[in-house]
């Protein structure tokens, strides 16, 4: 009557897929592995803002533009 066993736990993840269905566990995986990146650049960025280093860039797929107005003659 201590642990489980391993098939105890075989049949609770059976039980939990047919609930869930695997591609919403999947994407709950994937929501909670990029909630943790954030998480850590977060960390991160502030130990480089308290040493006085520039902060990262989390997106790097981002570029930071700036617009002008075309002037009409």
């Amino acid at each position: 009557m201590g642990s489980f066993s391993v098939w105890h736990w075989l049949i609770v993840l059976v039980i939990v897929m047919l609930v869930f269905g695997t591609k919403k566990i999947g994407n709950m995986g994937s929501d909670l592995g990029k909630a943790v990146k954030g998480f850590k650049d977060g960390v991160k960025g502030e130990e480089d803002r308290v040493a006085g280093a520039p902060p990262t860039v989390a997106d790097k797929a981002t570029i930071d533009v700036e617009a002008k107005e075309k002037n009409r003659s």
